[in-house]
């Protein structure tokens, strides 16, 4: 399995669209693979497109909150993962 690092923190969770709100520790590009794992969630997402206040942005740098599309629920607290290597 490859290594991950943490990468952010779900901060918030909105039903429709299904989005999670994400404050960054480290970059995130448009195209990376994420694992996002908490007390009860287990995802796998390709960050498919992310937005930074409403705009389409293809890169998120630490600091900055975004929200991106999920397939699933995500709760408040959950971590961001991504592989590297």
């Amino acid at each position: 399995m490859a290594e991950e690092v943490e990468v952010g923190t779900v901060t918030d969770f909105f039903a429709r669209p299904v989005v999670a709100g994400i404050d960054l520790t480290r970059n995130l590009k448009c195209g990376e693979v994420i694992h996002i794992k908490g007390h009860t969630t287990d995802l796998e997402v390709v960050v498919e497109s992310m937005q930074i206040h409403n705009k389409d942005v293809t890169e998120g740098r630490p600091g900055d909150s975004i929200g991106i599309k999920v397939p699933d629920r995500v709760r408040r607290g959950d971590r961001v993962f991504k592989a590297v290597g």
